[in-house]
């Protein structure tokens, strides 16, 4: 059998035999975290379960350190690491983004790009029965390119002693070849954005151990995504949440949208029902991009799940949990009735959830929904922009519409956090309960109403501030 030609660069990996640069979800389990990160080893287990989760495959964390050493920016990128003093937010913006543009700019090898290739239009051709075959048989015919989702599934994050939450980047709706590849790097670049280098500095990760692979996997158009949690995250109840909004998923982690939130009991009895005021959708239109939809009032208002999607939901929740013997915090979709499990995590703040809610005397100032338990006072410091962060000293109470991952510096010094939007899975929620900081989100008016300077006291149990 004749030998095809392999570039020169690395026909030595290559005749070894050593370097899968994809693999699928079929080939791919629970204990694959160092080959797929935590994310891909996550979704491979749970579709091998037979959940429905959207097809697709895994560009491997050995691709990644293939592709650094391939293109000799190891030991710049060591170099400016070593740089970094992780107290001065400026300068570390400033040498990540340098890291970011390295990485970025940096040619793929050839035979890692046809795999990869190769293996998006498999996922494109899939619906034709490809999928039963093996991942090496490709239907002749060219199907039309799909939408897909390319996320970092770093090999630190989603470890359940310590919740990345969102440290590395997902991007959405891309299609065709230079934009896949484009966003591959964007994702292997997303290894260094400031949050995760002072993250794995604060959690003391070794930066030359991360390694981060990406999934690719098939968008779902979804007419209705959310979070289920299989246990309350910050009280010590038994009860499933399940949060949801109209549209994407982003919504609702972003924190930009208020989502409706159902307490089921683990008989599947539907105990409370808090519906949210929906203002907006996020969707997307035919040519991929996000469209922001403000919803009518009547359909603002309107409960998102219908009662069997919120059994099927628990359900769902009740089985991962089992499986994986330890409470998840679970992403879904649903496009034209069809549910997709997107990701599940352990939920990571267990330990700091508490018996009781306690209740303060005082005038209640602000409602919000409780997202980390925990009583603080503090002066108000409103933060619209990046440059109010600078405000910010130790102790003060953060107020802000929602806060992001370049925040989190900040967030450590605060006292207690408030914010206008947002759901219990909203970054501000994850962080804060990570953190053991109190916080209350989803307020709706924190940033008007509260005034600049002033002491508030903030409940993280039951959501008020006094």
């Amino acid at each position: 059998m004749e030998q095809k030609e392999v570039p020169k660069e690395n026909k030595e990996e290559i005749l070894k035999g050593k370097i899968d640069f994809i693999k699928w979800f079929s080939e791919l389990n629970k204990d694959s975290g160092s080959i797929a990160g935590g994310k891909g080893a996550n979704l491979s287990e749970i579709f091998n379960l037979k959940i429905p989760v959207p097809p697709g495959f895994v560009v491997t964390a050995q691709a990644y350190d293939y592709f650094i050493k391939k293109a000799k920016i190891e030991g710049k990128i060591k170099e400016l690491l070593e740089r970094i003093n992780y107290e001065d937010t400026e300068q570390l913006n400033k040498i990540t983004g340098e890291i970011r543009g390295i990485i970025e700019k940096a040619e793929f090898p050839e035979k890692m790009k046809e795999d990869i290739l190769e293996a998006y239009e498999a996922l494109g051709a899939e619906d034709s029965g490809i999928k039963d075959r093996s991942a090496h048989y490709i239907l002749k015919k060219s199907p039309e390119a799909p939408f897909v989702a390319v996320r970092s599934s770093a090999t630190t994050e989603d470890l359940p002693e310590a919740s990345f939450a969102g440290q590395q980047d997902t991007f959405l709706n891309v299609k065709g070849n230079s934009e896949l590849l484009e966003n591959i790097k964007k994702c292997f670049s997303s290894l260094f954005t400031p949050r995760a280098t002072y993250y794995r500095n604060q959690k003391k990760f070794k930066h030359e151990e991360a390694s981060l692979a990406v999934i690719v996997q098939k968008m779902i158009d979804s007419d209705k995504s959310g979070v289920i949690f299989s246990k309350d995250p910050s009280m010590k109840k038994d009860h499933v949440i399940i949060e949801a909004v109209f549209g994407l998923g982003e919504g609702i982690v972003s924190g930009k949208i208020t989502p409706d939130r159902y307490y089921i009991s683990r008989e599947l009895e539907i105990q409370n029902k808090e519906i949210g005021k929906k203002k907006i959708a996020i969707t997307r239109d035919s040519g991929g991009k996000k469209e922001v939809v403000k919803l009518k009032e009547e359909i603002s208002e309107k409960q998102v799940l219908k009662e069997n999607e919120i059994k099927k939901l628990t359900e769902i929740a009740l089985k991962l949990e089992e499986h994986y013997k330890k409470p998840q915090d679970i992403e879904f979709a649903i496009e034209n009735n069809e549910i997709y499990i997107v990701q599940t995590r352990p939920i990571t703040t267990l330990e700091k959830r508490v018996e009781s809610v306690k209740e303060l005397q005082g005038e209640v100032i602000l409602k919000g929904l409780a997202a980390s338990p925990g009583i603080a006072s503090g002066k108000i410091k409103i933060v619209e922009n990046f440059d109010d962060l600078k405000k910010v000293s130790q102790g003060d109470v953060l107020v802000t519409k929602m806060t992001n991952p370049d925040m989190v510096v900040t967030m450590q010094k605060s006292a207690a956090i408030v914010t206008d939007e947002g759901g219990l899975t909203a970054h501000a929620a994850i962080v804060s309960r990570e953190m053991g900081i109190p916080a209350v989100v989803g307020t709706q008016e924190a940033t008007t109403k509260l005034k600049e300077g002033e002491i508030i006291t903030v409940n993280g149990f039951t959501g008020k501030v006094y």
